[in-house]
């Protein structure tokens, strides 16, 4: 046989040495002795001996015992792990790749038949990894500092799991660094004194117990899904979306630079079930570490399920509850991967947006890696916002069916076929991925020492401002889109249909303010200067998806329609951001137009109000710069201190200069939703459940909406009832306090009385 030459290994041994060998057939094994053949030429004067163990499942007994009598035989003796690493025919497509693995066989791991006959034909695909070798000496120190260290079998166990870690990174070096993966998890935290100490702590908890919940945990590791899983992701996409995903090269660059350095948490934002496989796609393309997904188990169906476990999807439990045991072994999963330098990636926001505009982030998870961060077990720690957003999605008629109280369709394979399916039911334009740049754990929270001596209240409140600029580096990455704009612009209109010259006309100043806000757009948003790129956009969106076009008059026209409100909105509230400060700063100056006494200090008031009630639908920034924000809002028009402190006419004044107004096009839905909620539980008694307080607001809606009471159709959506409840909630309402809740009552009503003056700026009514 040929002598095979491994182009990344160039270790020779030097010394005596153990060579502890994975081996599952009888050519891999005739490859190993003449790699040992080669290294006892090189030199003949060392004591070289060889150990096979098996290439699946733990070691028996009995090869336990026969590592720990050689371990015995010098401290001073390397133990060199090797195996056998066979590439993949390039040539194979991923289906024929699947349709092996259906077959029962596992395109990565050739039979004995196959590896002979690739050792003939195509000898470079046929490698032997050597690992990083150790000294017995090195290897029992560790031992003995991270484990509770007991008979020598239990010293053979380590060294083998340390060797199948060590031909791991090894690998890694041959596969690329998406292919990097955690092997042994289970066997390293079960033997850790940490581990073993945490879960005597909580009562009634066992090892075994505890080791069943890492199994459910287990990615497992697969190099196939983890090649599948990519290309099944850009096969779904590619249905109805451009060819390849949009990014900025600048992004992914410096992400790379920064990845090499430090573990990274990738959080993005989640507007779609294809958000997870987008991200995928987007590291593979720029070959980028993969990121351990964190997942709802209830994904984890089906064939997909093992598929998306091996490709390092960690399913988790979504309803923990008071199970200590289960948070305790989550916990200690997540530092194990950042002590050993995993990235890991979930949805900061909990789960997906259905009204498009981004959620506050759940700290759940984000705080366990906190917790990581200040036991020291990474220098640093780097949170990398990652936006991800689409011109056009498919989801939007079932997010507006689940606001009108349809129930959630339940994940499963059918489910997942139907997926598939409607993502050929027509073009839905680009996919933008950007990565803006890093958030450091360290320079936001201090050392790890600086962390854990802070008090509890100071640590929660900086872990919550570090998610919030995560958040906001989201946001202001995300680049608004043509079908945003004009959804915003018809939406504005409440039903009333526009020829294409008016919605050309009506955009130009939305894109004034966009441009100095400076704000990220797609090429298509750019195109809405021209006449022709509006009509573009207009044909790309027609047809009920979400605009409807009328035919057949002097000309044609577009309009947004009441029954598809819910799908518009998603598209308008996804640029909700950019005009948030805009729209309360309009607000204000209505209020404090119709204050007596101290308007500018009415205003202030009032914005910070507006703020406070807002809280739980958008991200703010802190409130010194928000107030800059606001400032800043103003400042563009003149002196607006002395014009708001003129009373009527210089308030008139200031709204006409402002361009168009945005509030009630941003804000209507939310503030009538709250209103909605906040009649419900001014006629309630007690405290009613949440479920009953929704389904009684969607009734209530409806006959506000028949009544003329309300404007929008959107208002009327369980998804803004549940805000609504959080804003109840904080202000402890849920339990009773008929006071409270007649003033949270009031205060909504006065705000939509300020957003109907708004709806005719030029004819404000400002009552004193």
């Amino acid at each position: 046989m040929e002598s095979l030459e491994d182009p990344i290994a160039t270790f020779r041994v030097t010394q005596d040495a153990l060579v502890l060998a994975w081996i599952a057939s009888g050519v891999e094994r005739q490859l190993v002795e003449q790699w040992m053949a080669e290294q006892r030429r090189a030199r003949p004067d060392i004591d070289l001996r060889l150990i096979q163990l098996p290439h699946g499942g733990p070691p028996s007994a009995s090869l336990l015992d026969l590592v720990a009598d050689d371990l015995r035989r010098s401290r001073d003796r390397l133990v060199v792990p090797v195996r056998m690493f066979w590439s993949r025919d390039e040539s194979a497509s991923n289906w024929r790749a699947l349709g092996t693995l259906l077959s029962g066989r596992d395109p990565y791991r050739p039979s004995p038949r196959r590896q002979a006959r690739i050792v003939r034909s195509d000898p470079s695909r046929a490698r032997i990894v050597e690992a990083e070798p150790a000294t017995v000496t090195e290897l029992d120190r560790r031992w003995r500092d991270t484990t509770s260290a007991g008979a020598d079998r239990d010293f053979a166990g380590f060294v083998i799991r340390r060797a199948r870690l060590a031909l791991e990174r090894a690998e890694y070096r041959l596969l690329g660094p998406e292919y990097k993966s955690p092997r042994l998890v289970k066997p390293e935290l079960l033997a850790s004194l940490r581990f073993q100490e945490g879960v005597r702590r909580i009562p009634g908890a066992t090892l075994t117990e505890a080791g069943g919940i890492l199994d459910e945990m287990a990615t497992g590791w697969s190099r196939w899904s983890v090649d599948f899983v990519p290309w099944l992701g850009r096969m779904i996409f590619r249905r109805g979306f451009e060819r390849d995903l949009d990014y900025d090269d600048a992004d992914v660059s410096a992400m790379s630079e920064a990845f090499a350095v430090h573990p990274a948490v990738l959080l993005f934002s989640h507007r779609s079930n294809l958000d997870a496989l987008v991200l995928a796609v987007a590291m593979r393309d720029n070959h980028l570490a993969r990121a351990h997904l964190f997942g709802g188990i209830n994904m984890a169906f089906g064939v997909l399920g093992p598929i998306m476990r091996r490709s390092g999807v960690i399913f988790i439990r979504r309803n923990i509850g008071d199970n200590q045991l289960y948070k305790y072994v989550l916990k200690q999963y997540v530092s194990y991967l950042v002590e050993k330098r995993f990235n890991l990636t979930w949805s900061i926001e909990g789960g997906r947006s259905r009204t498009g505009h981004m959620l506050p982030p759940r700290l759940g998870l984000l705080s366990y890696v906190v917790d990581s961060y200040a036991e020291s077990r990474s220098e640093d720690i780097l949170l990398q916002p990652v936006s991800i957003s689409f011109d056009q999605l498919h989801e939007t008629a079932e997010y507006a069916a689940y606001a009108r109280g349809a129930d959630k369709a339940p994940e499963g394979m059918r489910w997942f076929v139907d997926f598939i399916r409607a993502q050929g039911q027509r073009h839905y334009g680009k996919i933008y991925v950007r990565f803006p740049a890093a958030v450091s754990m360290r320079a936001h929270l201090g050392t790890p020492q600086q962390l854990r001596d802070a008090e509890p209240a100071a640590r929660r409140l900086a872990l919550q401002k570090m998610a919030f600029e995560v958040g906001s580096r989201i946001q202001h990455a995300t680049p608004i889109s043509a079908t945003a704009l004009i959804c915003a612009v018809l939406l504005a209109d409440r039903g009333r249909a526009r020829t294409l010259e008016e919605i050309h006309a009506a955009m130009q100043d939305w894109l004034d303010y966009v441009e100095r806000r400076d704000a990220p757009v797609t090429e298509s948003a750019h195109r809405l200067r021209e006449v022709q790129g509006v009509g573009s956009a207009l044909d790309s969106v027609s047809g009920g998806h979400p605009v409807t076009r009328v035919d057949g008059g002097w000309t044609p026209v577009w309009v947004i329609t009441a029954d598809r409100e819910h799908e518009a909105a998603f598209y308008r509230n996804t640029i909700s951001h950019v005009f948030l400060e805009r729209a309360i700063t309009e607000l204000a100056l209505v209020h404090a137009a119709r204050s007596g006494g101290d308007r500018p200090a009415a205003f202030w008031s009032q914005s910070a109000q507006l703020r406070d009630l807002l809280k739980f639908d958008f991200y703010f920034v802190n409130t010194s710069t928000y107030r800059e924000h606001i400032c800043a809002e103003l400042a563009h028009v003149g002196d607006w201190e002395a014009a708001i402190s003129a009373g009527e006419a210089g308030v008139v004044d200031l709204l006409r200069g402002k361009g168009p107004i945005t509030a009630p096009t941003f804000l209507r839905s939310f503030f009538e939703a709250y209103s909605i909620v906040a009649d419900v539980l001014g006629a309630s008694a007690g405290a009613p459940p949440e479920r009953d307080v929704i389904k009684q607001a969607l009734g209530i809606g409806r006959q506000y909406l028949a009544q003329g009471r309300i404007r929008s159709s959107e208002s009327v959506s369980t998804l803004l009832f549940g805000t609504a409840m959080k804003i109840a909630g904080d202000r402890g309402l849920l339990v009773g306090n008929e006071r409270g809740r007649a003033d949270l009552r009031d205060q909504v009503t006065g705000v939509l009385r300020d957003l109907d003056r708004l709806a005719t700026p030029s004819t404000v009514s400002v009552v004193t």
